[in-house]
């Protein structure tokens, strides 16, 4: 029982940062107005998604939940680390999708000097793969 609520928090903190990083994501461009480019909406088509897969998987507790999101996870955190190294200067602009409308070199905020909106989006998805990490390992001891 004990180790069954640790698993359900370990879920209730997926889906906390999935919601914070959605509600984040339409704050930039509905509040402030940020238009997103092609590799933000990328990011956001994985990232949405999680707040209702994890929502699911709390109310139901369904513990197939992690099983489903992680090819979410796993595609966006490779479009938000890509998305990084352009913005970090490390990958080319001439690489990137972003070929009508908005660069996706533009950074809109720079928190402390370095913390953009596509390192808030990594941070996410990284976050979400560790607590599926977690998950699947305090899982395994269970059984």
């Amino acid at each position: 029982m004990r180790e069954d609520r640790r698993l359900w928090f370990i879920m209730f903190f997926a889906w906390v940062v999935a919601l914070v990083a959605t509600l984040g994501s339409l704050f930039f461009s509905e509040i402030m107005g940020f238009p997103p480019c092609t590799m933000c909406w990328y990011q956001r088509i994985c990232m949405y998604p999680l707040t209702v897969i994890f929502l699911i998987g709390l109310i139901r507790y369904d513990k197939s939940a992690f099983i489903y999101a992680t090819p979410l996870v796993a595609i966006g955190w490779g479009w938000a680390f890509y998305h990084t190294l352009l913005i970090l200067g490390v990958i080319s602009e001439e690489l990137a999708p972003c070929v009508l409308g908005i660069p996706c070199s533009t950074v809109y905020l720079n928190w402390f000097g370095f913390l953009d909106i596509p390192m808030l989006s990594l941070a996410a998805f990284t976050l979400i793969a560790v607590s599926s990490i977690i998950f699947y390992k305090k899982a395994k001891n269970e059984c």
